[in-house]
């Protein structure tokens, strides 16, 4: 059966627009964004089938072009939807910030730096450099690596934060893994950091550890 031959108030995009998108569920919505199915797989089943291939939405969303192409149905035009649906969602979550709106909570930088790093299949080291008003001038990926094995110099981000004439400063760094929790590296590094910024006056306000859906401030567990 194809999803026109469903009783209408069964079907994906009837029931979005009857009862909006939160009510479906992920095989739902991922069946209304690949619109049609391959030859022998109904929308429904590819969409099932994908997720069961990679996991998640998530998955799906964030695996390479190479991975996603090998899958039966898919291909570079279908990669290109993926990826400009991650894109416009990251901008929207970027609006404010680069419209100039400071960053005035903690709640501010995790929706920010969720959209920039909760996604990344690697684990990437970044900066948000801030003028005296909190707001940002400039997002800037630092390193790549795991903290314990990639070299962050605080001589280079030091280098960095004069450039942009930044007044403060927020790190952050994605764990992979999916579970935020900060490590000892993480802390020794941000007193690291902070004391190498302090003696040319910039502040360092945060650092961000940022998993799959959730986002640990050392701030606010008082780790600086």
């Amino acid at each position: 059966m194809t999803t026109t031959e469903w009783p209408r108030d069964e079907r994906p995009r009837e029931r979005l627009l009857a009862h909006g998108p939160e009510t479906l569920s992920d095989t739902e919505l991922l069946a209304i964004f690949l619109r049609t199915g391959t030859a022998g797989m109904p929308v429904m089943a590819l969409a099932r089938h994908l997720l069961d291939e990679f996991g998640s939405l998530r998955g799906l969303m964030t695996t390479s072009h190479s991975s996603f192409c090998r899958v039966k149905g898919l291909g570079t035009a279908k990669y290109a939807q993926v990826q400009a649906a991650m894109e416009m969602a990251r901008r929207v979550m970027d609006e404010p910030v680069r419209q100039g709106d400071p960053l005035t909570s903690p709640q501010d930088t995790r929706r920010y730096l969720s959209s920039r790093l909760g996604t990344q299949p690697h684990e990437v080291f970044a900066g948000l450099f801030l003028d005296n008003r909190h707001r940002v001038i400039r997002y800037q990926e630092l390193f790549r690596g795991t903290i314990d094995g990639a070299a962050v110099y605080p001589r280079e981000v030091v280098r960095h934060a004069l450039d942009f004439n930044a007044a403060a400063v927020i790190f952050a760094h994605n764990h992979p893994s999916g579970i935020a929790e900060p490590s000892q590296a993480d802390i020794s590094l941000t007193r690291r950091l902070k004391e190498a910024l302090g003696l040319v006056d910039i502040r360092v306000l945060d650092h961000m550890v940022v998993g799959h859906g959730d986002v640990i401030s050392l701030a606010e567990r008082g780790l600086m």
